[in-house]
């Protein structure tokens, strides 16, 4: 999808200016308060609560720790099988079965493995989880010892053979399980994870999931949090913009998030990689495209 008239002639007028400002990211020391220096050494984790947060705010630094020789893993703890609007198209029902939704999963886990090879993840760095789309809050809730029943797909355990542990239950003890492993396996150095403020439930969940269990199980790792559902008509405008910064999200706004700069030609490698995501794309342009912009912003707090 390509931006508005108003879009070019933005882009024209502020990208370049911008990069000039900026000089070249990738040879600039990154500021200590939106990330540590990136290098060979560096070892990143994204938690990504659905197929295609990982692109929408964090495609920048995954470029970035490839290019500079790092490791790179991304951990989707669900497969996004309960998106209302996705679910109605490709059942073309107001009521689709759970087939439709587990179908749509597959879709997106594909999508994803896509998006992120675009951006120069190995596919041993593609971690899915499998838990129930709309139902991470619960399982740190009163699910947290027993089963969670998807009503979407009418699954009670993971239903899907890509996944870390397939036919794992859906309780809090196993998600738990199974991210605690994900550390052990990635080991990382840096773990970019959703803040709890943001407004959906599954985001708060990854938050609240990543700052607990890291702080046991990866306590050497720096964590920086991102928000993707930041406030209402957040990010403004609504328009593919490359090269126009992104604001801070209203939600976020307390938290002071550093940006971190990207290069036009990262900025470039995102729109590609977001390009995967056609099931979402179809949905929600507007709003997915609005991510492209020429930083990403992160946070040290949580909330």
């Amino acid at each position: 999808m390509r931006g508005s008239a108003v879009s070019l002639i933005l882009l024209l007028a502020v990208r370049a200016p911008l990069a000039g400002a900026c000089g070249s990211a990738a040879a600039s020391p990154v500021d200590d308060q939106a990330l540590p220096r990136i290098d060979a050494a560096t070892s990143l984790l994204v938690v990504s609560p659905h197929p295609d947060d990982e692109t929408l705010c964090c495609a920048g630094v995954i470029q970035r720790v490839v290019a500079a020789g790092g490791r790179v893993s991304v951990v989707w703890l669900t497969s996004g099988d309960a998106a209302r609007i996705d679910l109605m198209l490709l059942g073309r029902s107001l009521f689709p079965s759970a087939a439709v939704a587990r179908e749509l999963a597959l879709r997106r886990m594909g999508e994803a493995r896509i998006a992120t090879a675009r951006l120069g993840l190995a596919a041993p760095g593609q971690l899915f989880l499998g838990y129930p789309d709309g139902g991470l809050l619960e399982l740190l809730g009163e699910h947290r010892s027993s089963a969670y029943t998807s009503p979407t797909t009418g699954a009670s355990a993971v239903p899907y053979e890509q996944t870390f542990h397939p036919g794992r239950p859906y309780t809090g003890e196993n998600l738990e399980l199974d991210f605690v492993a994900v550390l052990e396996r990635a080991q990382p150095s840096l773990i970019l994870a959703p803040t709890p403020l943001d407004a959906h439930p599954d985001h708060r969940a990854a938050g609240l999931l990543t700052q607990k269990l890291a702080a046991q199980f990866a306590s050497g790792a720096t964590v920086r949090y991102w928000i993707v559902h930041g406030g209402e008509g957040w990010p403004s405008p609504r328009d593919l913009m490359p090269g126009v910064p992104l604001a801070p999200a209203p939600l976020a706004r307390a938290l002071a998030p550093t940006a971190f700069a990207l290069e036009p030609a990262e900025e470039d490698r995102k729109l590609l990689a977001l390009r995967a995501y056609q099931s979402q794309l179809r949905v929600m342009a507007p709003f997915l495209l609005a991510f492209v912009r020429s930083n990403e912003l992160y946070s040290v707090r949580p909330h």
